[in-house]
């Protein structure tokens, strides 16, 4: 790996061990001495659908006032976006502004690929829950990116075929087990849920309730717990559960799964926020038949929930324009006609927490219309989301995640080693583009 990336890596690291309140290679605009008076025209990378009609408010509104222009440019999501933003940097040639999931961060931070705002970034703050703003953060006092949605984890249950069977919504992990067994008692043909390997953000989520935190920094050093205690305790209940049989083990989002679901098949799903849209076209025939509950708890005392997905909207280095670009970031996050247009054309749920009561959560999801207090819940919950610890090479672990536990889950075998092999490809990684990583 060249120099430089180490060096700023280093700066990361140090910051993030230390709580250093600014990183050299990050400085504000002020710092770089870019010029930031007169008119600007921004550029924004973002997959958001409808994005376009939101930033249209600002350009006739704040923007106009401000002479600050912003252009969508309309970029596909995940990894794609991420490389794409690397090599933009690289040639100089990045956009003002990107949407960034939040365990995309700390590899845009440590190549330098988006600034620290938090000189801009005003009271934005005091606008997200703790456990949210800390994934912009990185554990430190530079500010990344502004929060956009989030993904609070739930779950979601069949409340008339919960009825049927006899069964009590559970609000523990070891309730949840129990009720799996007692449900495949009453009706053998029947699944509580599936055990799906093909997406990585859940299995992650679970282990950040757990308290899991799979990248840490150590001095000057990347420290992976991708096998610490926490997410041992889920690998092996997961595991358990798929060995003796008393959930499926096959994956999600498949035309199978999808049956499964609408037939009552399979009678919960533990997933997020959103999952209102995708029960919408995968088990059509139940609208109103589901609930929604806080995710069931490690110790019943403890009330806290993991996230799966999310965004946030960053500045970049490459940026002539930072302080108007983060003018612009806090206005389409924070601003209540941004958020509310946000969660209407986008159809996002909105990381600010005065939004999530807005009036474009007034009403359920349709989807949920026996539910009246759905948007009440889930602003709740959100509120208890656990903070995350992402490093730079989270694609390679879900990648890793998806090969290992996908094998596993398939012939119901050993979920520890499976971790095993995870954290194994993670450090393998690490080390293999140089970064300095702990034992």
């Amino acid at each position: 790996m060249p120099n430089t990336k180490h060096s700023r890596f280093v700066a990361t690291a140090v910051a993030v061990t230390l709580g250093a309140t600014t990183l050299a290679a990050c400085g504000s605009s002020d710092e770089d001495g870019e010029a930031q008076s007169g008119p600007a025209k921004l550029t924004y990378w973002t997959w958001t659908p409808g994005m376009d009609k939101v930033v249209d408010l600002w350009n006739k509104g704040p923007g106009k006032e401000q002479q600050i222009t912003v252009t969508v440019k309309k970029q596909a999501s995940g990894d794609t976006l991420v490389t794409k933003i690397l090599t933009a940097h690289k040639a100089g040639k990045g956009p003002d502004l990107v949407q960034a999931e939040y365990q995309a961060l700390p590899t845009l931070v440590s190549n330098d690929a988006v600034a620290d705002i938090a000189g801009e970034s005003g009271d934005a703050k005091s606008k997200f829950a703790d456990g949210v703003w800390q994934q912009t953060t990185l554990g430190t006092d530079a500010v990344y990116a502004i929060p956009q949605d989030i993904g609070p984890m739930m779950f979601y249950y069949r409340e008339d075929l919960f009825k049927k069977y006899g069964l009590t919504v559970p609000t523990t992990w070891d309730e949840f087990a129990e009720t799996a067994r007692a449900l495949k008692k009453e009706a053998p043909d029947i699944d509580l849920t599936t055990f799906s390997a093909n997406d990585s953000g859940l299995f992650a989520g679970l282990a950040q309730q757990a308290g899991a935190r799979w990248w840490t920094t150590e001095g000057e050093k990347w420290k992976v717990g991708i096998d610490d205690a926490a997410t041992q305790k889920v690998a092996d209940f997961w595991g358990g559960l798929v060995e003796e049989g008393a959930i499926d083990n096959q994956p999600m989002y498949t035309p199978a799964w999808n049956k499964a679901l609408n037939t009552g098949k399979q009678i919960a799903w533990v997933s997020a926020v959103w999952a209102p849209g995708t029960l919408t076209t995968a088990a059509p025939d139940t609208q109103g038949k589901w609930r929604m509950a806080p995710l069931p708890q490690w110790s019943k005392s403890d009330n806290v929930t993991g996230s799966w997905g999310g965004s946030s909207t960053a500045v970049t280095t490459d940026s002539k324009h930072k302080a108007a670009a983060a003018k612009f970031a806090a206005w389409l996050n924070t601003d209540e006609e941004a958020v509310a247009a946000l969660a209407k054309e986008g159809g996002i749920y909105p990381a600010s927490t005065s939004a999530q009561l807005g009036g474009a959560f007034s009403e359920p999801p349709a989807f949920f219309s026996n539910q009246a207090d759905f948007y009440t819940e889930a602003a709740s919950i959100a509120k208890t989301t656990a903070p995350s610890a992402w490093g730079p090479n989270v694609n390679v672990a879900y990648t890793s995640f998806k090969d290992a536990f996908g094998k596993a889950a398939k012939d119901k075998s050993d979920f520890g080693a499976a971790l095993k092999t995870m954290q194994d490809a993670t450090v393998a990684d690490l080390e293999k583009q140089g970064f300095g990583v702990a034992e």
